[in-house]
């Protein structure tokens, strides 16, 4: 297990890594849609076959949840549903217009912001007309995130009918103290309740989040709330360090820094949950995440075949992944485009007939080349070079290696047990853009 003391060393700002280069660093100067546009034609005719990714960002919700980092519209009025839905299929429809042929969905995955704020009608809806003149990949895998204090029977039995077989609950902490500080609540019987639901209806992978360092956090709650979650025995768990930036998200301003467990309090909070979750049976998977070993994400990591997007971790490997809705982010692996943030530019595009698409960036061949060693650590714990690894690169890895959280042989790179907690780490070492301009004001949440 890690020591305090390499958790206190390496708990410094760094991207979660989701892509390469990070959205800060990308390059306005050389992008536009039209490039964006062309993209996406490329890599569809290179690799369509293999069927594409989609994800859907449905961002409204009820009630603010003050730690969420998320891109969310804040309201109780539901008339908000049809015309958003509208509106994403309109966008989509862009897409197929431009593909032409009949597209293949291997993946499609819903976030929010909160998809079962809206209702099961409207969401068969809005899966309906996406699955409209398109196929369906045999191993596709349809998963979407839900509160589990407004997600009803009716949700589960209408997206299940529609091709859902994975589920994943915003759990957090079922510590009272924190839900009131955090301003989110269910209780284990709620989620115990949709749960078997879940089960009874077919979803074989029910997926929890989990995070550790919210506000009024300690080792006794949080303890009992893992203890409730290996009850009830998900397939999957993500186990979130949390990221207070409140200078990005103003509701995390509703506490303090005073309010945040901090230093050996964090990092005891995490070595406990990790060891808790590792004796019952889960698998360390990629950064952040546990899964039982009959689960795909697991099957995946084993069998070299895990991969990382803008969806966070995924068993399926796609080469499109297209993002539709209000600030999502597509990726044809050589250029990313993303939404505007806000629900009325992201309409107003929509509504005049033009591509929704607000900054992008095109990767050069460095790119890439930085891109696939991030990859390659994020989801299989190695990278390599054709040739000798580069002095800069050795350098910046040399902590890491006196620390015995890499091992380097040759033009080897491989991440040792002890540093599976450090992958963040690792991969700023590759990380040009951020060692070329360090920024000069806050842009990432702490690694640890």
């Amino acid at each position: 297990m890690e020591t305090a003391a390499l958790l206190q060393k390496y708990n410094v700002a760094a991207p979660r890594y989701t892509s390469y280069p990070t959205v800060p660093y990308w390059d306005q100067t050389t992008f536009s849609p039209e490039k964006w546009i062309s993209a996406v034609q490329t890599i569809y005719a290179e690799h369509g076959d293999g069927g594409i990714s989609l994800y859907i960002h449905l961002p409204y919700c009820e009630s603010l949840c003050t730690y969420c980092g998320c891109n969310t519209r804040i309201t109780k009025n539901h008339t908000v549903e049809l015309p958003y839905i509208k509106a994403v299929l309109a966008e989509w429809k862009m897409y197929q217009n431009l593909l032409g042929s009949k597209l293949k969905i291997k993946e499609l995955h819903l976030g929010g912001g909160t998809p079962t704020f809206f209702q099961a009608e409207n969401l068969k809806i809005l899966i309906e007309g996406i699955l409209t003149g398109v196929e369906v990949s045999p191993d596709a895998t349809f998963s979407f995130e839900a509160h589990p204090a407004n997600t009803t029977e009716a949700h589960l039995q209408t997206l299940y009918q529609l091709g859902f077989k994975r589920l994943s609950l915003g759990i957090q902490d079922f510590d009272p103290k924190v839900q009131m500080m955090i301003n989110r609540f269910q209780t284990p019987q709620q989620v115990t309740s949709i749960m078997r639901q879940a089960r009874a209806i077919g979803f074989d992978s029910i997926n929890f989040d989990l995070i550790y360092g919210l506000p009024a956090q300690n080792i006794v709650g949080l303890s009992e709330t893992i203890e409730a979650v290996i009850e009830m025995k998900p397939d999957r768990i993500a186990f979130y360090s949390y990221a207070h930036v409140p200078w990005l998200k103003p509701g995390q301003r509703h506490y303090t820094v005073e309010d945040l467990p901090a230093g050996n309090e964090k990092f005891a909070l995490y070595q406990m949950g990790k060891k808790m979750l590792l004796e019952a049976g889960y698998e360390d998977v990629g950064m952040d995440h546990f899964a039982l070993e009959t689960d795909t994400l697991f099957i995946a990591s084993a069998e070299k075949k895990l991969h990382r997007n803008f969806m966070g971790y995924t068993d399926q490997h796609t080469h499109l992944l297209i993002g539709l809705g209000v600030s999502s982010i597509s990726d044809s692996w050589t250029a990313f485009a993303q939404n505007p943030k806000s629900v009325e530019a992201y309409l107003d595009k929509i509504n005049a007939g033009l591509w929704p698409i607000e900054k992008g960036h095109l990767l050069s061949e460095e790119d890439l080349e930085i891109r696939q060693h991030i990859l390659n650590i994020m989801c299989r714990e190695n990278t390599s070079y054709p040739e000798a690894i580069p002095d800069a690169i050795v350098k910046r890895l040399s902590p890491l290696i006196q620390d015995q959280l890499i091992q380097v042989c040759g033009k080897e790179i491989n991440i040792t047990q002890n540093g599976k907690s450090f992958l963040r780490n690792v991969c700023m070492a590759f990380d040009e853009k951020l060692w070329a301009r360090q920024p000069e004001t806050k842009l990432f949440s702490a690694a640890i």
